[in-house]
């Protein structure tokens, strides 16, 4: 049975239904149709929230297809709906890069989805719209105060760091000059696109608590240096208000459903690895002031959404999570142990073995922040018994507690027990969360804590370009900004080809980005796109409409 022959079978319910299983009347709802709402801000309740329990779902070093963290999400919350415990799944929305590219939707799969997935994996409410509108409105004033005569701050074009961006894969914007056509359109400069899920709007979006957080941050964007070294800032540009207003309904979370009819909120959408990888504080807390238990997630592995979630989204919401699920499959297991990609399905219990170092190392990484993770095995049609048992015995002799999830194929049955262990871990309170670092540790300090603790780098080494930008960061009085170090998830390393669990390797920084709104400071390393490409046969090609407007091959 297919993802789309699942979802038509089940019974989707009038979201006021879902809504008053969180407790919330029709009126407190903003409809988007039958199936969608937003949530209004006044929901949040601090009090409430902080008697929830947060429950991280994270993931080992995946392979290029991912490991199902999004469906593992699901399939959890829809268990411990199912042992008595009032959950709320917390989820990023989806980026059209990839629903048109070549890794699809961000709805899960199977049994285990929120719906409806046409929506939210193409407009869904227009959040996305509303972050690229007010991303481009910012650089289209930025292009009018460079031009104009009469209000210019002498900007020189040569420092602005602001792009635009587009919710698309288009390799062919990532370098572009803009202001061509003679003196009435505007002052020649190099620019680009970047994809919006990766822009700082974005960014700014999920970490901002409140309407009032959000237009400050924006205000705080960074845009460039005028002529006589002045730094100048969307506040001076007289932006963020115009900015606020294209975002005041974006800001609010969007609520829908599971495919078993428990509640769902969708919010934000940043990638993993060039930006923090979670959802919107305000989705977050909007679960947890509603439910007993939150279950949410964090992008690619452990190394880039789970670190980024712990070390800057938590201790920017002072959130403690209660539990960490490792995401594991035994095809990620054998792809770290040398496994082609072709033979992933394949039986091999030796090479299975031999990707035991990338889970351990993840396993290592989650006990640095003071949690004891729980592993879950996200199962495969094609995995062997003996493969999930070599997996499972690996866990008994490290006294860590794992479980087979079949939330795929059974949704929130096939987490029944999953579920009960997180249930004992919360109970337990083995959990006392900790981060890694102090915002106010210098910069190269706390760069080098990520690189060596958590990716297992020997020693960090800075680009002429990235060495002037920390001379530049602490010239602005930044330092004391976390950082989110942009990198590749195929590798706990900076180089892709590097996999399981490399050690001794350097760790390259390019260049140093600086987003003050969002309030991090981001290190690039390897060669990192912020605009990604379309494969040669990009998904696209298999999504149509029929002529009773159904959407065919989105999944």
């Amino acid at each position: 049975m297919t993802d789309l022959e699942i979802a038509n079978k089940s019974q989707l319910q009038p979201i006021q239904q879902i809504a008053e299983k969180l407790g919330l009347i029709p009126d407190e709802l903003e409809m988007y149709g039958k199936y969608k709402a937003k949530l209004p801000l006044d929901v949040i309740n601090d009090s409430k929230a902080e008697k929830s329990h947060l429950i991280l779902v994270s993931a080992i070093s995946p392979t290029p297809g991912g490991e199902g963290k999004t469906t593992m999400s699901i399939g959890l919350s829809e268990a411990l709906n199912q042992l008595g415990k009032k959950t709320t799944v917390v989820l990023r929305e989806p980026s059209l890069g990839p629903v048109f590219g070549m890794k699809g939707g961000a709805t899960g799969g199977g049994r285990s989805q929120v719906l409806p997935m046409e929506d939210i994996n193409l407009h869904f409410t227009g959040d996305f719209s509303a972050i690229e509108k007010a991303n481009n409105l910012l650089s289209a004033i930025i292009d009018n105060n460079v031009q104009s005569k009469s209000n210019s701050l002498g900007l020189d074009p040569r420092t602005i760091a602001w792009k635009r961006v587009m919710d698309l894969n288009d390799r062919a914007l990532r370098n572009i000059v803009v202001g061509l056509g003679g003196t009435t359109n505007g002052i020649p400069r190099e620019t680009g696109f970047d994809i919006t899920a990766a822009s700082e709007i974005m960014a700014i979006l999920c970490l901002s608590s409140d309407l009032i957080d959000l237009k400050k941050r924006l205000g705080n964007i960074f845009v460039g240096y005028t002529f006589d070294k002045k730094a100048i800032y969307a506040r001076d540009l007289k932006a963020e208000g115009a900015m606020t207003a294209l975002l005041k309904d974006a800001i609010k979370p969007n609520l829908v459903q599971t495919i078993d009819g428990n509640p769902a909120i969708i919010h934000g959408g940043p990638f993993a690895n060039i930006a923090q990888g979670t959802n919107t504080v305000i989705a977050t807390k909007m679960g947890m002031s509603l439910s007993d238990y939150t279950v949410t997630e964090a992008g690619f592995g452990f190394d880039l959404g789970g670190e980024k979630f712990l070390d800057i989204k938590c201790q920017s919401a002072n959130l403690k999570p209660k539990a960490v699920v490792l995401t594991t499959t035994i095809r990620a297991l054998k792809y770290h142990g040398g496994a082609d990609l072709k033979t992933l399905k394949e039986p091999n219990e030796v090479v299975l073995k031999n990707g035991f170092p990338n889970l351990e190392k993840h396993i290592e990484n989650v006990k640095k922040y003071g949690i004891t993770p729980i592993i879950a095995i996200n199962k495969f049609s094609t995995d062997s018994e003996e493969e999930i048992e070599a997996v499972l015995e690996y866990a008994r002799s490290n006294n860590i507690q794992a479980e087979v999830a079949d939330v795929w194929a059974s949704g929130g049955k096939g987490a029944l027990d999953l579920a009960q262990i997180v249930i004992d871990s919360v109970d337990a309170e083995i959990s006392d969360f900790k981060p890694l670092y102090n915002w106010n540790s210098p910069v190269e300090e706390k760069v080098a804590k990520i690189a060596k603790e958590i990716y297992g780098a020997d020693r960090v080494e800075y680009a002429s370009k990235a060495k002037a930008d920390l001379k530049r960061i602490e010239n602005l009085g930044l330092t004391s900004l976390p950082i989110c170090i942009a990198k590749t998830e195929k590798s706990l390393s900076d180089d892709p080809k590097l996999l399981g669990r490399p050690k001794d390797f350097v760790l390259t920084v390019r260049e140093i980005e600086i987003a003050a709104g969002a309030g991090f400071i981001i290190p690039i390393t390897g060669n990192i796109m912020r605009m990604p490409g379309l494969p040669a046969h990009p998904a696209s090609e298999q999504i149509d409409v029929d002529e009773e407007g159904r959407i065919t091959g989105l999944f």
